[in-house]
């Protein structure tokens, strides 16, 4: 069944036109007036529909019911990652959604391959923003998470400064592996570009209270890293 995001309140009995992007959406899946979607405002939660009518510019749509399912993971994942190059920061975007990050927090690291900076970073992030709504829609999730602005290392690490929960730095290096249980609340992932980080970035994320740890004898990609430490927090606290 088509799950459409509509960034505003919703109350049941009533009716109201889609957003345009949603709209477009019922318009090339054809559905008919009378058909069944569903409906989340990313508040938690999910509003079962139907489509009331379709015009040339509106498809309006009449709010049934309000369906109180959770399919979050049970802590908050922030995911600093500095961004890999090409179509691959897209992907992890879209991955790391599917399986449950809340913040994703794209970096500059002195061996960044991919460099963003003013409107170009602002488009990004928009852009970005927008596959982690399309994700959540396919998968089920009923909040949309938060695409922070393209930052560096050391801006990151500041303004995260004093935040409750746990800190893991992804270093293939690493003397310590995950703990036997995942975490309970939250926990903030640092996981580097394609050259990884260096001694100095190590450093700076040490000094700010990031725990090194490994995942594992083979060393991963740059998105391919945290996507598996995500995979395996999903399935640890099932």
């Amino acid at each position: 069944m088509l799950r459409l995001f509509v960034d505003e309140p919703m109350a049941a009995g009533t009716s109201r036109p889609l957003p345009p992007g949603a709209a477009r959406h019922v318009k090339v899946r054809r559905l008919q007036p009378g058909e069944p979607l569903v409906l989340f405002d990313g508040r938690g939660g999910e509003w079962a529909a139907r489509v009331a009518a379709i015009s040339r510019s509106e498809v309006d749509v009449l709010v049934e019911r309000y369906v109180d399912v959770d399919r979050e993971l049970p802590l908050a994942v922030t995911l600093a990652v500095g961004m890999p190059a090409n179509e691959r920061m897209d992907t992890l975007v879209e991955k790391a959604t599917e399986l449950g990050v809340s913040v994703i927090c794209p970096l500059h690291c002195e061996r960044s391959v991919l460099h963003l900076e003013g409107e170009r970073a602002a488009r990004k992030r928009t852009h970005w923003q927008g596959i982690a709504v399309a994700a959540v829609e396919q998968c089920g999730r009923t909040r949309v998470p938060r695409i922070e602005a393209v930052a560096s290392l050391a801006e990151r690490l500041a303004a995260t400064a004093g935040e409750p929960g746990l800190r893991w730095l992804l270093d293939p290096r690493a003397g310590q592996g995950l703990p036997a249980r995942p975490p309970a609340g939250a926990v903030m992932v640092l996981s580097g570009p394609e050259g990884g980080f260096t001694p100095a970035e190590v450093q700076m994320a040490v000094g700010a209270g990031f725990v090194a740890v490994g995942l594992g004898p083979r060393v991963l990609r740059a998105d391919t890293a945290p996507l598996a430490l995500l995979a395996w927090l999903g399935l640890a606290t099932v």
